[in-house]
């Protein structure tokens, strides 16, 4: 079966197959969430995350694990109280690393670059 512009949709699902997040782009993606705008609920963190409930719930429990992430108890009106994740100076760090490595590979991507032929 082809599609309107003529790529089958076998095409078109190995493309967005490609463009799924691995475990750690979506573990990075949360701590840049939480240190932009955290501390946050479980739902903020998914919508801005982009990451569905039970995929956010196992990955928060991973980084809390780790040290990464923290959760806290915030009380509100009428001693009700609720949770929110925050990051820690450790996932901080990690955050920080990361973005190194990340701007040293694509900086060693482009070197290895082919140029493009000069007519």
């Amino acid at each position: 079966m082809h599609t309107s512009c003529g790529r089958s949709i076998d095409h078109v699902r190995r493309g967005l197959m490609d463009m799924r997040r691995s475990k750690l782009e979506m573990y990075i993606d949360v701590l840049k969430v939480l240190a932009r705008h955290g501390p946050l609920k479980l739902t903020h963190i998914m919508y801005k995350a982009n990451v569905n409930f039970a995929v956010l719930k196992q990955h928060l429990d991973f980084l809390v694990r780790q040290g990464l992430v923290e959760e806290q108890t915030v009380r509100k009106k009428r001693n009700k109280t609720r949770i929110v994740y925050a990051i820690t100076e450790r996932g901080r760090t990690v955050l920080k690393y990361f973005g190194e490595v990340n701007r040293a590979l694509q900086i060693t991507e482009e070197a290895n670059k082919i140029p493009p032929l000069l007519y």
